[in-house]
């Protein structure tokens, strides 16, 4: 199974912060991204997400495993960037998605799915009111969570099967496999669901 996004048991500060205190800060890392200009700026913030990691004892291979998914498109975007809007953009642009993308990571390899969870269902309670059902939206989220890091191993599983057929340089023979496998699993996953009772 894939290591992305999975929880790894450590004692330290950052694995000992409530769950809703990870949140919280992600959403507000999230706003002060979207006020980076500078490249040295992004630097920093990269900087303090390293020494995060670093708190947490994750290893760097665990992390390295949580943006390699995204290496293709961050490439892409890094080389438009620079064609319409100069390196210093690329540079700030994707600088600032890698630590987005590494916070959210490490909120998940810090924090068991059950206690993210918890807080999404007694956050939404208040919500009950004008129909939100809070636990039906908590499930959702454990879902999405699992989901990543099913379809990132169903991708892996497609990768070496088109290496295996010589057709490595083919985009069209790594998508469309891809994308039939991520339907059946979610009929899968849509059987199972209605068989414990939960309905579409």
């Amino acid at each position: 199974m894939s290591a992305l996004a999975v929880y790894v048991p450590r004692d330290s500060l950052v694995h000992r912060l409530p769950a809703g205190t990870k949140l919280v800060c992600l959403v507000v890392a999230a706003a002060v991204t979207f006020a980076l200009s500078r490249p040295w700026q992004v630097a920093l913030a990269l900087g303090v997400v390293a020494l995060l990691y670093g708190v947490a004892r994750v290893p760097w291979r665990t992390a390295l495993d949580q943006v390699r998914p995204l290496g293709w498109f961050l490439g892409a975007l890094a080389a438009f960037q620079v064609v319409v809007a100069g390196w210093e953009r690329a540079v700030v642009v994707v600088g600032g998605m890698l630590g987005l993308v590494l916070l959210a990571a490490l909120v998940s390899l810090t924090t068991r799915t059950t206690a993210i969870v918890d807080v999404v269902v007694r956050s939404l309670r208040p919500l009950r009111r004008v129909g939100v059902d809070p636990e039906r939206v908590g499930l959702l989220v454990a879902l999405g969570i699992r989901s990543v890091a099913v379809i990132i191993e169903l991708a892996r599983e497609v990768r070496q099967a088109q290496l295996a057929r010589g057709a490595g340089s083919s985009p069209l023979a790594f998508i469309v496999p891809l994308v039939l496998r991520t339907l059946r699993h979610a009929d899968r996953l849509a059987d199972a669901l209605v068989a414990r009772g939960v309905d579409d």
